[in-house]
């Protein structure tokens, strides 16, 4: 479990990662395990690369796939539009708005 992921997410502060090969821009919203045991990330990306080409909208990542995370301390964002609580592709979950 990734403590930095739980705070950011408690505290509504912006994440900076490595995921892919593209630096992202990131608003935490949930964090948990899927069906298979991994553990997911779901985010709104504000800015940055991507493979499928799309630099913003909601993400699904996988954690074990993160490269390098960081908690942005100055920047706070509000829960986005479209989040839904109680993600059904969680099994688990450890931490979410």
């Amino acid at each position: 479990m990734n403590s930095q992921i739980i705070d950011a997410i408690k505290n509504k502060k912006i994440l900076e990662l490595r995921y892919h090969g593209f630096n992202r821009i990131v608003e935490p919203h949930a964090y948990g395990r899927d069906k298979d045991g991994d553990e997911i990330l779901r985010c709104f990306q504000k800015a940055g690369g991507s493979e499928s080409g799309e630099s913003t909208g909601w993400k699904l990542l996988k954690v074990r796939d993160i490269y390098s995370i960081v908690m942005l301390m100055d920047k706070d964002f509000t829960t986005r539009s479209g989040y839904k609580k109680n993600d059904s592709k969680m099994t688990i979950i450890f931490e979410q708005i």
